[in-house]
């Protein structure tokens, strides 16, 4: 067992640098993971939302957020007007549509 403690670097003595070197790698491989799983998919569903909320048109068929199809009857511009039913009308944001069923 002596011989063992013997063998044992004193404490303060080298190895110090490498602590910081590999805990500096694993910190920047758990970013990567985490922008590569997480941010990026994110940012492309956002671009991709942003997009069809771009080429929204009257006469389109939409699916808003909350469950209520419609087709928009006038854009404005941030609020779209959606005809729901004979002589419904709804105002919604823009923001709220979740999906374009049919373009006109």
């Amino acid at each position: 067992m002596n011989y063992l403690l013997a063998m044992a670097p004193a404490p303060g003595q080298g190895g110090g640098s490498d602590g910081l070197i590999s805990t500096i790698i694993m910190f920047a491989a758990i970013f990567a993971i985490f922008y590569f799983m997480i941010i990026r998919p994110q940012q492309k569903r956002q671009k991709e939302k942003q997009k069809m909320i771009d080429n929204m048109q009257v006469g389109d068929e939409v699916l808003t957020s909350s469950g209520i199809y419609g087709k928009i009857n006038r854009i404005e511009d941030k609020i779209i007007i959606l005809d729901v039913d004979d002589k419904v009308k709804m105002k919604f944001d823009k923001a709220a549509v979740g999906a374009v069923i049919t373009k006109k």
